[in-house]
């Protein structure tokens, strides 16, 4: 009696919710994006727009890696060794930039943000920062492989991987924003940009093919 009144949940709810705790599980980490999100949104510079762009890039490639990414990495093997070393040489582009920042301040927080203020330059980054990073690709690749396990029901396990990063992007957007009073001291600029720089660094050396 108790079995027979239990709801019964569809394939795609369950490939669905699947996903999403998957997405999670991946995606809630401060990486590389994470960092460069952090602090457009704390100088307020186009943080919509880089949002955007980066959920666009995820929905792609989720959807994608579900319809076969893997074909495309197999039919270019040099692709990932390629990634790897862009990826090492963007990071490193990128940390010693906010090096010397952290190291020679802007006036204070309104001649920083300045810095920060060409949307073309900060959906460049937005981009590179999501496509350089071979932790992406993985990313990717092991969604595909996961959803492949659904079968019919794989592209509402790619819609719950897109929710997740979604839910993500937009945390990472509200916890810049109410981050943002605290940064209109110029010290905290010249230790968030030190932080930065560190993270930079690590994650360019871990990808170095040693």
């Amino acid at each position: 009696m108790f079995a027979a009144a239990m709801p019964t949940v569809s394939p795609l709810v369950a490939a669905w919710t699947s996903g999403t705790l998957t997405g999670l599980g991946m995606f809630a980490v401060v990486g590389a994006q994470s960092a460069f999100i952090l602090r457009q949104g704390i100088a307020r510079a186009h943080l919509s727009a880089i949002l955007l762009v980066c959920a666009l890039i995820d929905a792609c490639f989720i959807f994608g890696s579900v319809s076969g990414l893997q074909a495309l990495t197999a039919w270019l093997p040099g692709l990932a060794g390629a990634v790897q070393w862009c990826g090492v040489a963007f990071l490193s582009w990128y940390g010693v930039q906010s090096a010397r920042r952290a190291w020679r301040p802007a006036a204070g927080p309104r001649a920083d943000q300045a810095a920060v203020s060409s949307r073309r330059a900060a959906l460049l980054g937005a981009v590179g920062f999501t496509l350089l990073n071979p932790h992406f690709w993985l990313d990717m690749m092991v969604l595909g492989s996961i959803a492949h396990g659904f079968a019919d029901a794989r592209f509402g396990f790619a819609a719950g991987a897109l929710t997740a990063s979604v839910l993500w992007l937009a945390a990472l957007g509200l916890g810049s924003r109410l981050c943002a009073p605290l940064f209109r001291d110029p010290r905290a600029w010249r230790w968030l940009d030190g932080g930065i720089a560190a993270v930079m660094f690590l994650l360019a050396w871990r990808l170095l093919p040693l």
